[in-house]
């Protein structure tokens, strides 16, 4: 389970550390792909195949999953951490997400995701209220 906020920056080489405490998770490999709001997915290579698992169960019928596929897919990069804990972020990716220097990496249960600072700023402030009355929808009986 992947927790926390951590603030890493990107290098020249579009380079990233990914958080010391899940060196380990890591260490088979990543998948990094496009997310929604904007930010990056990354997932541990075993994870990322459960996903696939899953998708291959859906409905091709379904257009929804169709679409969903291609982006996910197409736009997946298994990248593998250095020897220093970096990860290299293709520069299409980093376009999508709109990544310079300043990044955030959080972690959302399952995978981790990569957003840039000012945006995911923008994105936390916006969501602390809906945090707020959410849980009664998306955890009924749970909280």
């Amino acid at each position: 389970m992947f927790l926390g906020t951590h603030t890493p920056r990107l290098d020249q080489k579009g380079r990233l550390f990914l958080p010391a405490k899940y060196r380990d998770e890591l260490s088979g490999g990543v998948v990094i792909t496009k997310g929604q709001e904007r930010c990056l997915y990354v997932f541990p290579t075993d994870e990322f195949a459960r996903l696939t698992a899953s998708l291959r169960t859906a409905p091709v019928t379904a257009k929804a999953v169709r679409d969903y596929s291609r982006v996910l897919f197409a736009s997946a990069s298994d990248q593998a951490c250095d020897k220093q804990g970096r990860v290299t972020i293709p520069p299409k990716l980093r376009d999508y997400a709109g990544l310079d220097r300043e990044c955030v990496v959080i972690g959302a249960n399952t995978r981790l995701e990569i957003w840039d600072s000012p945006a995911w700023s923008e994105y936390e402030a916006e969501q602390e209220q809906a945090f707020a009355q959410l849980s009664e929808e998306v955890l009924p009986g749970v909280l």
